[in-house]
C-alpha cells in the first residue's frame, strides 16, 4: 500500500466505527443474503438497520433485489450482523470492492459466515427449489479480491482447501435433516455476469466438475478465507443451467424459486445459527 493511502483493512475499521456509532451490539455471526431472501433480515430480533450509504466504503449497490442494508440484531440467541443484499462483479465493481463489506464484518468481530445464494442447475440430478450445500467453489471471474494486498492481519495466501469450513458443514446437514430439507451437495463456479451462461460454458463448466453455477459469493468466500472467518455457503438452485432445457433464462424466474424456497431456507439458517457455539 503506498504511503499517505489508507489501508483496506482501515477503511473496514472505519466502516465498522461508523457501524457501532449506530448500535451496541457485537455481532458474532454474519450472514451474506442472495437474490431473494432479503425478507430473512426480518427473523432479527431487537434489530437496527444501517443503510449502505451510511456505511463508509460500502459500494452503492445497482441490483433491484438486493435492498441495499446492513442489520444487526438476534438470531437464535446469537449476535447477527445481516447483509441484506450483496455486490457483484458484473456491478463494474473490483474483487476487492465486492468483498469489502466481508471485511468490515471481520472488524465488527464476526468470525463465522454464512453465506447464501441463488445458482443454476449444472447437475442434472437437482431440481430448481432444491437447496444445495456448497463444498467447493471454482472461481471463473478473473478476479481475486486479495490481488495489491498485501498488510498485516490479512494472509496474502490463503490455503483454500478448506475454504467451506467441514464442522459448519456438518451442522448445516445436521440443520436440515431436523428441519426435513433434502439438502443437496456441490461444486459451485462463478461467472462475472451479468449475461447467463451460453449451453457451451455450462458443458465445459460440467466438465471441471461444477454442479451449479452463479455469479456472486466467492470474492467473499476468498476474503472471508484471507481474515481467517469460518465460512458454509448454502445455495438455491433456481433454475436449470442453460442448454439443458429448451426455455430461455430469465431473472424474473430466479426470483420466483427462490421466493418459493424461502420457508425451507429459512428453517435451514434458523437451525445451523442455533447450533453454533
Amino acid at each position: 500500500m503506498a504511503e499517505g493511502h489508507t489501508s483496506y483493512l482501515q477503511r473496514a475499521r472505519e466502516a465498522a466505527q461508523a457501524v457501532r456509532e449506530r448500535t451496541a451490539l457485537q455481532p458474532r455471526v454474519g450472514l451474506v443474503l442472495g437474490s431473494g431472501w432479503g425478507t430473512l433480515a426480518e427473523a432479527l430480533v431487537e434489530r437496527v438497520c444501517i443503510p449502505y450509504t451510511d456505511i463508509p466504503g460500502f459500494p452503492r449497490s445497482t441490483v433491484s433485489w438486493h435492498a441495499g442494508n446492513l442489520w444487526l440484531g438476534h438470531l437464535e440467541g446469537k449476535p447477527t450482523a445481516v447483509m441484506q443484499g450483496r455486490f457483484h462483479p458484473y456491478e463494474g465493481l473490483t474483487a476487492g470492492e465486492v468483498a469489502f463489506p466481508i471485511a468490515c464484518l471481520h472488524a465488527l468481530g464476526v468470525r463465522t459466515l454464512i453465506i447464501t445464494n441463488a445458482s443454476g442447475a449444472i447437475n442434472e440430478a437437482f431440481r430448481p427449489g432444491d437447496l444445495m450445500l456448497i463444498t467447493d467453489h471454482i472461481n471463473f471471474q478473473g478476479e481475486n479480491p486479495l490481488t495489491g494486498l498485501h498488510e498485516e492481519g490479512l494472509t496474502r495466501f490463503p490455503d483454500m482447501t478448506y475454504a467451506y469450513d467441514p464442522h459448519l458443514q456438518d451442522l448445516a446437514r445436521e440443520a436440515a435433516r431436523e428441519a426435513g430439507i433434502v439438502l443437496r451437495e456441490g461444486v459451485y463456479v462463478a461467472f462475472r455476469g451479468p449475461s447467463f451462461e451460453t449451453p457451451a460454458e455450462i458443458r465445459m463448466a460440467r466438465q471441471w466438475g461444477a454442479d451449479a453455477v452463479g455469479m456472486s459469493s466467492v470474492p467473499e468466500v476468498i476474503m472471508a478465507r484471507a481474515l481467517g472467518m469460518r465460512t458454509v455457503a448454502i445455495s438455491c438452485l433456481s433454475n436449470m443451467a442453460a442448454g439443458i432445457l429448451p426455455q430461455p433464462l430469465t431473472a424474473e424466474e430466479v426470483m420466483d424459486v427462490t421466493q418459493k424456497a424461502l420457508p425451507a431456507m429459512e428453517r435451514l439458517i434458523r437451525g445451523l445459527v442455533r447450533r453454533l457455539p
